[in-house]
């Protein structure tokens, strides 16, 4: 696809994968024009301030709870990725009303909006912790993506298609447990659950360009997940603060000793490629014949963080947190004409 003649909106667009996505499409991709959809004004102008002003982006301030407000900011977009959602564990806990209304009633109003509005595509960010769910963050993105997948034919002849991406812990970001051991590293003294826990692990950019490979690519209704590295939360701690004391305060609720990005259910219907996974919607609109060059997968195969055969060696989980500190922003020079509001 010609990312130059699209229209891209991304929602929770000030959130961590917002702003990467958004740097590498105005360096790399350079849309017509970008939206920024996000709730929090304060994050915008932070966001701006830091060196995201180019003049084909446009700042919208809205909530994916309003349907009305997410009509409106879809008038001639092209793509979508929807990226907004809470996501802490124990915050989706103790306000479960809130997560189910941001998760799943926000996501129903991006596949209805984006319907109406003829959006082309919508790529929809999933997390491990949809899979076989034991907790209420979970339980919605399981949801949204059996939302998201059946959204192909509640579009059907019209040209929408609608699909996922789900991935693992984001090395950096907010929620992930690597900044948690730096700030008790200043104590000498480190908490964690389990010695026997996994997680899968990626960068920030990483898990952007597998999106915009996504969205490429997408027929409509895949949920496509990476191939990515494990690593046990043990060694994270002795890898990022080493000769500190370790005390392990076990499973909090909520939380899985182990994590799991295609099921054994989910196998029967997925297809491999050297780099990621395809799972393939069990409706009868899906079209056999797409991802041909793709493999099935062995009875009983179960994509897991504790059987991965890709495990991170200390060095290399130190290039991944380098490769997600922070940098300065680096936009392309603006153009003469500025593109239509």
């Amino acid at each position: 696809m010609n990312w130059s003649e699209q229209v891209v909106l991304v929602t929770g667009g000030t959130g961590s994968f917002g702003k990467k996505f958004v740097e590498l499409m105005l360096r790399e991709y350079h849309p017509h024009k970008l939206i920024i959809f996000s709730r929090d004004e304060l994050k915008q102008h932070d966001m701006r301030a830091a060196g995201f002003d180019h003049p084909s982006l446009r700042y919208f301030i809205g909530d994916v709870r309003d349907a009305q407000r997410l009509e409106r900011a879809l008038s001639g977009v092209t793509v979508v990725i929807h990226a907004a959602a809470l996501k802490q564990v124990p915050a989706c806990e103790y306000n479960p009303f809130e997560a189910i209304q941001t998760n799943i009633m926000g996501g129903r109003n991006v596949i209805d909006a984006a319907i109406n509005m003829g959006v082309r595509r919508i790529l929809a960010l999933s997390t491990d912790k949809a899979v076989n769910p034991i907790n209420l963050y979970g339980a919605t993105k399981l949801c949204a993506e059996k939302m998201f997948v059946q959204a192909n034919a509640y579009a059907g002849a019209q040209n929408t298609r609608f699909s996922c991406a789900r991935y693992g812990n984001v090395v950096g970001s907010r929620g992930s447990v690597i900044p948690v051991f730096l700030e008790q590293r200043k104590q000498g003294k480190i908490t964690v659950t389990d010695p026997r826990m996994t997680r899968f692990w990626l960068t920030l950019e990483r898990g952007v360009r597998f999106v915009v490979r996504c969205i490429e690519q997408m027929h409509g209704g895949e949920i496509f997940v990476p191939k990515i590295p494990s690593m046990k939360l043990v060694e994270i701690a002795e890898a990022v603060a080493p000769g500190c004391e370790v005390e392990f305060i076990g499973i909090r609720p909520g939380e899985k000793l182990h994590e799991v990005l295609v099921s054994e259910d989910e196998a029967r219907n997925t297809l491999e490629l050297p780099d990621m996974f395809v799972i393939q919607p069990a409706h009868n609109w899906w079209r056999k014949e797409n991802w041909q060059e793709a493999l099935p997968l062995p009875d009983g195969f179960r994509y897991t963080s504790d059987t991965n055969p890709h495990w991170l060696t200390p060095e290399e989980l130190h290039e991944l947190i380098d490769a997600g500190s922070p940098r300065p922003v680096e936009t392309p020079a603006p153009q003469k004409q500025r593109a239509s509001a």
